[in-house]
């Protein structure tokens, strides 16, 4: 089990499958909670500076082990926990996160890695305070993928598991077991399910009114006001700053 966050501030997490659309979900919560003068920190999934070039070589000559893939993503969940995420929650800040430990729970057991090692692996993060889990259907979310992008990714399409010599076919099967996964997940991690094919504008509504609730009884971090700048000169304000790694 993840541990309960003892800090003053709120970890708000996106998790779904590829094509779900949480990232559209969690870019425009981002922007509400700014434009509501609260202190956000962003982070994503796969974006630490220290295994960037690690991931790229190992992918490229297609180098990784289903155990290798999984060890190399905790590093980089590890490294921006230590040094980003933590920090933030401590300071009393929302932190926002497109995609979370669970990502791992899903795509690496997904790929054949042992449930309970994978849990164990990321024992020492915190349990979210709010995990909003977007359930879409698997041929929505191809079509969505298929759609936005030219072309498939090796390991983004499963295929160093072997499932089918078609890319398309195998990320539509290794997408399937990568569902199945989180649907396993949402009672036991408390997820907040919303539905991912209906239209932007009723998942954000659905998102904020949930948020708005976990507001109602805490106090979030507040961007403070400047003094007013003296003609010519501006200042600086570094908390609106704070945006993605």
């Amino acid at each position: 089990m993840l541990q309960p966050n003892p800090y003053p501030g709120k970890l708000i997490i996106v998790e779904g499958i590829d094509g779900s659309g949480k990232s559209t979900q969690i870019d425009l919560l981002a922007k509400w909670l700014r434009a509501k003068g609260v202190v956000v920190y962003f982070s994503e999934w796969n974006s630490s500076p220290l295994v960037k070039s690690t991931t790229k070589l190992g992918k490229a000559d297609k180098m990784f082990t289903p155990t290798t893939f999984s060890l190399l993503q905790a590093t980089d969940f590890a490294d921006r926990w230590q040094n980003k995420i933590l920090p933030m929650i401590k300071a009393g800040a929302i932190v926002l996160a497109d995609r979370y430990a669970f990502t791992a729970f899903a795509r690496d057991v997904a790929r054949g890695v042992d449930r309970d090692w994978v849990r164990t692996v990321y024992s020492f993060a915190f349990q979210p305070d709010l995990a909003f889990y977007f359930r879409v259907p698997i041929e929505i979310a191809v079509e969505r993928i298929l759609t936005g992008r030219a072309s498939l990714k090796y390991y983004e399409a499963g295929m160093d598991l072997g499932l089918s010599e078609n890319k398309v076919t195998s990320f539509r099967l290794f997408q399937q077991r990568i569902l199945d996964e989180y649907d396993k997940m949402v009672s036991e991690y408390g997820f907040t399910v919303i539905d991912g094919a209906s239209s932007v504008q009723k998942q954000q509504k659905l998102v904020r009114q949930v948020v708005m609730r976990l507001m109602d009884s805490w106090q979030p971090l507040s961007i403070p006001a400047m003094p007013t700048a003296k003609k010519g000169h501006t200042h600086r304000n570094p908390l609106t700053e704070v945006s993605h790694e």
